[in-house]
């Protein structure tokens, strides 16, 4: 017998680089919330590493990544160790490795009973936890950790939407374990990073990033304030009061009784082989951008609870579950150039051009980097090394810089003083993030100028869509709003769909228009750091347009709630040499906004500020938050310590539910009417 082939010491020596990369790796990414590589770089160099030490099995440490479930708890949270170790999924790349891993099974457990049954359901990219239920009530949460001993974060985990804290069972056991995914929506997730950014801080890299460091949160209250969800995906030591379930399909429905969060039945396939358990996999791939949450693959498990523990588990995973991962949404790449761009709102945009890039199904090339704040917080410089996430129908967006990468002194993004379209001067206040240009026709944001003009809240002009404006624009030379009110009937009857009826029907809207409250006028003109709320300040203070137009920035400092930087772009907009023009030709063409109606200073509502949450019965929104404010009030869209009122109608949520715990005034609508004498 022949003696086993030593390695090489180049295989000796990589394996030792790839399990210093690896502990690298999960160090930043679990303890230091900074992780460098991408989910799909980090399997790459983990897979190779497996492929080392399969060919030279005397290259396997105890200690190596390949032997580790996940990564061991910090010093931060006290130690839970888990009654049932906390594995992780094998995972399969394609439907031939996939059948692979089926034969595997077959192989294993030859009996002539096996004959698994498959359910498949989406591999949400979260955070992995445990809930120990002793006798109904929540007794302890922690994260997976190394899969035998994770993080005690009971405190954080109770504040989780989808969380129950006692069981309505008949006879609660002693013992009741459920394991599942901590979450954020695509949506929430959006929302957080867009408000972080508007407040000038640090975005968060992905839903999944974003949904661990809530869990870590030193104060709990913090982590209230997170929009966490909850999926259970399976059971640990579970005692159940009644017979327990055969199967994981029936557990599902029973933990669905019990409160717990499950995947949607339109989400959940229950398969009877394994061809049917990879159409499902595929119908979840094609479905991955349409959901609400993130996903990276898919969960496959044999069913019933007897092949399960007939087929056992390896030391790191079971024998009987595989995850069926997708293809990455992250990757890193190399900045070629930083342009900026201005947007149809006058925004000026850095952006990023970058090395090709597969990423998610589409080829990055141009990545939106969102203001100048951005590129100094990220320290972005050409030549960078930067890592990408694309998540589902979510912008490509930069989430780290690797600066250990940079080459050199690159000079830093010298911002323009001047719109690089028309040359206009560009206000750009210093602490404020966005940078706008101040011509009212820059033809980059023309198209947008004018909706935004026409739009409901502003000038009200109806049929004054995004269609008809763009072919107004491109085949009539519409180039600024008082262009609109120059156009003829027979000039409107050559555009598609526009006839003599149509024509005449939208000149009485653009006549009406010349008549509208002084505010929306303000409104409409799209001027940076103006909108409804400011304008109908400026409207009340000044009373006449003529009065705005010519106010000083000392003046505008007089209107309450206007500060430096909107008194600063107010001032700016209107000395700029281009609306100058388009301002006086809409006066000379009759536009003549109505004054406006000063609010009462001894209204039930003077001085408060009140908010509409869920459905209001007898009138829209837009006319209840106007009568809050002839009466004095200020109708605002979010609940804070400064509200005054907050009323509720049918489908009230969070609003309602934070202006109860900051003991906010509630109301319904009959009492809001009753209040407003109405």
């Amino acid at each position: 017998m022949s003696k086993p082939v030593p390695p090489p010491d180049t295989a000796r020596r990589r394996a030792e680089e790839l399990r210093a990369d690896l502990r690298d790796a999960d160090e930043r990414y679990h303890q230091k919330d900074d992780p460098h590589l991408s989910d799909f770089e980090y399997d790459q160099l983990k897979d190779e590493l497996v492929t080392l030490e399969d060919r030279w099995p005397e290259l396997r440490t105890p200690d190596s990544p390949t032997q580790a479930v996940g990564f061991r708890a910090s010093s931060l949270f006290a130690p839970v160790v888990h009654r049932e170790p906390m594995l992780s999924l094998e995972k399969v790349n394609s439907r031939d490795d996939f059948l692979a891993w089926r034969k595997s099974m077959a192989d294993f457990d030859a009996g002539a009973d096996f004959a698994p049954r498959f359910t498949v359901e989406p591999k949400v990219d979260g955070v992995a936890v445990e809930l120990v239920y002793e006798r109904g009530r929540l007794k302890v949460a922690s994260t997976r950790g190394d899969g035998t001993t994770g993080e005690d974060i009971t405190a954080n985990v109770a504040r989780v939407a989808g969380v129950p804290h006692a069981l309505s069972m008949p006879s609660a056991p002693d013992v009741f374990e459920v394991r599942g995914e901590v979450y954020v929506t695509k949506a929430d997730f959006l929302e957080w990073n867009e408000r972080l950014l508007a407040e000038g801080g640090e975005t968060k890299a992905n839903p999944r990033n974003f949904a661990a460091g809530s869990l870590k949160q030193k104060d709990p209250e913090e982590t209230a304030r997170r929009p966490l969800r909850l999926l259970v995906y399976g059971l640990g030591v579970a005692n159940w009061a009644s017979s327990a379930p055969a199967s994981w399909h029936e557990a599902r429905e029973r933990l669905r009784a019990l409160a717990f969060p499950v995947v949607p039945d339109e989400l959940f396939t229950l398969a009877d082989d394994e061809n049917a358990a990879a159409a499902a996999v595929a119908s979840l791939e094609a479905r991955r951008d349409d959901l609400a949450f993130e996903i990276d693959g898919a969960v496959i498990k044999v069913d019933q609870y007897d092949l399960q523990r007939r087929l056992g588990a390896r030391s790191r995973s079971p024998r009987w579950a595989v995850a069926y991962k997708f293809p990455p949404r992250e990757g890193r790449t190399v900045v070629r150039a930083i342009e900026v761009s201005v947007g149809r709102t006058g925004a000026l945009t850095p952006v990023a051009v970058v090395e090709p890039l597969p990423l998610g199904g589409v080829t990055i090339t141009n990545i939106s980097l969102h203001n100048r704040q951005e590129v100094e917080r990220l320290d972005l410089r050409v030549g960078d090394t930067v890592m990408i996430v694309r998540a589902g129908d979510v912008i490509p967006h930069v989430t780290k810089v690797l600066h250990e990468l940079r080459t050199g002194d690159p000079p830093k993004l010298a911002w323009p003083e001047h719109c690089p379209v028309c040359g206009a001067t560009v206000d750009a206040p210093a602490d404020e993030p966005l940078s706008y240009c101040t011509n009212l026709a820059c033809p980059s944001q023309v198209k947008g100028r004018l909706f935004h003009f026409g739009s409901r809240r502003a000038m009200d002009i109806e049929g004054l869509g995004e269609k008809l404006i763009a072919q107004l624009v491109e085949t009539k030379g519409v180039a600024d709003p008082a262009a609109l009110y120059r156009l003829t009937a027979a000039e409107l009857v050559e555009l598609e769909r526009m006839g003599e009826k149509s024509a005449a029907t939208l000149l009485e809207q653009i006549e009406a228009s010349k008549r509208r409250p002084l505010a929306r006028f303000l409104n409409a003109l799209g001027i940076p750091n103006v909108g409804e709320s400011t304008a109908r300040d400026l409207a009340r203070h000044f009373g006449t347009f003529a009065r705005v137009r010519a106010a000083t920035v000392e003046q505008l400092l007089e209107v309450p709630e206007v500060g430096d930087v909107t008194a600063t772009s107010v001032r700016l907009f209107f000395d700029e040499e281009r609306n100058v023009r388009v301002l006086d030709a809409m006066l000379a063409a009759g536009v003549d906004p109505l004054p406006e109606e000063a609010a009462k200073t001894d209204g039930v509502f003077a001085g408060k500020t009140v908010v509409f949450t869920g459905n209001l019965e007898t009138m829209t929104r837009d006319e209840a938050e106007e009568i809050v404010r002839k009466l004095g009030g200020k109708a605002s869209g979010s609940v804070s310590k400064k509200t005054s009122l907050v009323v509720a109608g049918p489908g009230a949520g969070s609003k309602l539910e934070k202006a109860r715990e900051l003991k906010v005034a509630v109301a319904d609508e009959a009492e809001f009417r009753r209040m407003a004498r109405i």
